[in-house]
């Protein structure tokens, strides 16, 4: 029996994530989209899960669509690959997660890699990493989200002048522009992305995905809307055991561990 295509290991609060088709570069065909869109769909359900991490086995984080694979699996209402307890790693469609993902990423990044950096909280990436929006060297668009998310975090100029053109660039242009948040020498991506995780997971889940959640509807549907909940959501906040554990150990100076209620 071959490997997964996605490779999925709890660690404490965090979950890994891993693409596992290095001899293809991780290219994705439908296996592993499928794979990828249940893992995320066990992180939303999963109480115990507080925080996603998303990484690559071999030297390259992915090479993007497999089209051979993929193209003939493209019909009149575009390409499915979302099971019904499944959520769209590129949160263009359908239910949204709630739970932070940290990502890293090395070598080849290319079109739905960069998607899903765009899609995650917080990126990591090795110095070497080379990064490319070639859809439209392929003929097509991006249609994984980075059309709407890439403008917003690099700036227009910034966005168009890769997804126009299709060129490449590496990971000191992507930190410069904003598109990951942390560069690390080639290896040390993971270890790096994993203590940022864990570092989310240690603080009150509660409070982690009301802050997420209020941010992404900022995005979503304007500053208005997403200032009506912020008083709401305090005081959701403030009534549960997470708040009093951190109350308590503000007091007493000690460590919070808190417990999701």
């Amino acid at each position: 029996m071959s490997e997964p295509k996605i490779l999925t290991e709890r660690r404490g609060h965090v979950l890994l994530i891993g693409l596992n088709r290095p001899e293809k570069r991780n290219a994705a065909d439908f296996e592993l989209l499928s794979a990828l869109a249940d893992a995320y769909g066990e992180l939303e359900r999963d109480p115990e899960l507080r925080v996603g991490l998303v990484h690559a086995v071999g030297e390259h984080f992915t090479a993007g669509l497999d089209l051979a694979d993929l193209g003939p699996r493209i019909g009149r209402d575009g390409l499915s690959f979302v099971g019904e307890d499944a959520i769209d790693p590129w949160q263009v469609s359908g239910r949204q997660l709630t739970k932070p993902v940290v990502i890293a990423v090395q070598g080849t990044c290319l079109t739905l890699g960069i998607e899903l950096i765009l899609a995650s909280d917080i990126a990591v990436a090795a110095r070497g990493t080379r990064f490319g929006q070639i859809e439209v060297t392929r003929g097509i668009l991006p249609f994984g989200g980075a059309t709407l998310r890439f403008p917003r975090a690099v700036g227009w100029g910034n966005a168009m002048r890769y997804i126009l053109t299709g060129d490449s660039f590496d990971a000191a242009e992507a930190h410069r522009m904003g598109l990951v948040q942390e560069v690390v020498d080639d290896g040390a991506q993971f270890d790096r992305a994993l203590e940022l995780a864990e570092r989310i997971a240690a603080q009150a889940p509660l409070a982690v995905q009301a802050a997420l959640a209020n941010a992404k509807r900022a995005v979503r549907d304007g500053d208005a809307a997403a200032e009506a909940e912020l008083q709401p959501a305090l005081v959701r906040l403030v009534g549960t055991e997470d708040a009093r554990i951190g109350m308590e150990a503000f007091l007493t100076r000690t460590e919070a561990r808190f417990v999701g209620r």
